[in-house]
């Protein structure tokens, strides 16, 4: 199985509440947080919507940046999503992900 190391914030919403995690199995990460199958803070919040993502060489490389980006503050999160996604899109489906259903 090919591993790729990326970083990941998802949302609940457009300017909702945040998640960010790294994984090196991004597409089987992503479908168990938008299945709501894992207890945890993102099953409770409902953040689903996968907004922005990085993909690195190593792991060690994508845990430095989640580390990184966990100690940002919350106006540099949003404008490091809305540099590339303005409008808080579900790049999900750029994955072949279904569209999510309304909470």
């Amino acid at each position: 199985m090919e591993r790729n190391p990326c970083v990941y914030i998802l949302a609940s919403g457009r300017h909702g509440t945040l998640y960010i995690g790294v994984t090196s199995e991004p597409m089987k990460r992503l479908h168990a947080h938008r299945s709501g199958s894992v207890p945890g803070f993102t099953a409770r919040h409902g953040v689903r919507r996968l907004v922005h993502f990085e993909t690195f060489g190593d792991m060690v490389s994508a845990i430095a940046r989640e580390k990184q980006l966990k100690a940002w503050r919350r106006d540099w999160k949003v404008a490091l999503i809305e540099a590339a996604n303005p409008f808080w899109e579900d790049r999900a489906l750029e994955w072949g992900f279904p569209p999510l259903s309304p909470p």
